[in-house]
């Protein structure tokens, strides 16, 4: 692993920092690609192509960020438009506990497949109907409902 690191480490810093236009960004992704890939040892097992490798879970993890960045971004907006109806903003517990709640919400979500983890964002963030979102994803509400099943499944299970 250690072999691993050295020889890849730069690199692939290197392109995130491209990517991102930030050298700490980059640095705490490049930092969390190799932990993910530690976290899966069975990940090094006759790897090929390391690079396409560290690429895609590099990726897959800026999309993760960027998606816990709109939620977030998403619940600052609705206190805000909280505070001005009701005039005054919760306690910062509070809203630590549901920053908190909406990433293990997010870390749930990373698990269950594309389908399921869209139709969950569109119908609970979106506020779009079953019908809207069989529409949208090109299946039928049956699906619609198993996909959220599925998602709310595993957002109870990362609670737990």
């Amino acid at each position: 692993m250690h072999t691993f690191y050295s020889s890849h480490h730069g690199w692939l810093f290197g392109w995130l920092r491209k990517k991102l236009g930030c050298s700490d960004n980059a640095a705490d992704l490049a930092q969390d690609t190799f932990l993910r890939i530690i976290a899966s040892r069975d990940a090094l097992i006759g790897m090929q192509e390391p690079r396409a490798y560290l690429t895609t879970t590099a990726k897959r993890l800026m999309l993760d960020r960027a998606r816990r960045q709109l939620i977030e971004q998403a619940y600052l907006a609705e206190l805000a438009s909280a505070a001005e109806t009701v005039g005054s903003y919760p306690d910062p517990a509070e809203i630590l506990l549901a920053v908190e709640a909406l990433e293990q919400i997010s870390y749930a979500l990373q698990v269950v497949s594309d389908n399921a983890r869209n139709a969950f964002l569109l119908h609970y963030l979106d506020g779009r109907t079953h019908a809207q979102v069989a529409a949208r994803l090109g299946v039928s509400m049956r699906m619609v409902q198993k996909y959220l099943v599925q998602a709310l499944v595993k957002c109870r299970l990362a609670q737990a």
